[in-house]
């Protein structure tokens, strides 16, 4: 599908998918980092767009259409970051996940359909919860010292990126507080899944 018959009249508010800084494993990263091209080239949509942090209490959670996938098995992630733009022009959503095989952006009511799918029919330990968070928001807190990528040992589990760490004066490290979907830890809106697919596409 190419770019351009994704919504007729959308135009992607950031670069190309291979033109986006991007670093495998490090999609919370990846996102800060389209979050602050469109804050530099793009801040009149700033206030549109929101980055989704995709988790629940047991850190297992399935998402299909992901490219690292096999066939039509979904990969189950600890969890996974996406940007979302509110198209207040269109009056529909869209999304960008540079980890995912659908197009960049995509409709959000495809990825609804195509990578998240239903909570029903799965276990209850892989119900999906999505923390929603102000771009702006999300470029003045968040920091990550990247800890989390080594193991015991020190090694690097994945090769970091090249830039250096992201923080703010007030902190190194809040990740754990981005992944968690209690209500009263972090910043931004957590959602069940069905009440993200009801708040942002208007489906019952």
């Amino acid at each position: 599908m190419r770019r351009e018959d994704v919504c007729p009249g959308y135009q992607s508010i950031t670069r190309r998918r291979k033109d986006c800084v991007y670093t495998s494993c490090y999609c919370e990263e990846n996102i800060w980092k389209l979050c602050e091209f469109i804050k530099s080239e793009r801040e009149d949509l700033l206030g549109e767009v929101f980055a989704v942090f995709i988790s629940n209490e047991s850190r297992t959670v399935p998402l299909w259409k992901q490219r690292s996938g096999h066939g039509r098995q979904p990969v189950v992630w600890d969890y996974h970051v996406i940007l979302l733009h509110v198209s207040s022009r269109l009056g529909q959503s869209f999304v960008y996940d540079q980890d995912s095989s659908l197009p960049f952006p995509c409709p959000l009511y495809l990825y609804e359909e195509q990578a998240f799918r239903s909570d029903q029919g799965i276990k209850p330990a892989l119900w999906r919860k999505l923390r929603v968070i102000p771009a702006d928001t999300f470029l003045k807190t968040f920091a990550s010292d990247r800890s989390h990528m080594r193991d015991s040992d020190g090694v690097w589990r994945m090769p970091p990126p090249s830039y250096p760490c992201i923080q703010t004066t007030e902190s190194t490290m809040n990740l754990d507080d981005f992944i968690s979907m209690e209500h009263s830890v972090g910043w931004g809106q957590v959602f069940s899944l069905s009440g993200f697919v009801r708040h942002f596409l208007g489906e019952n």
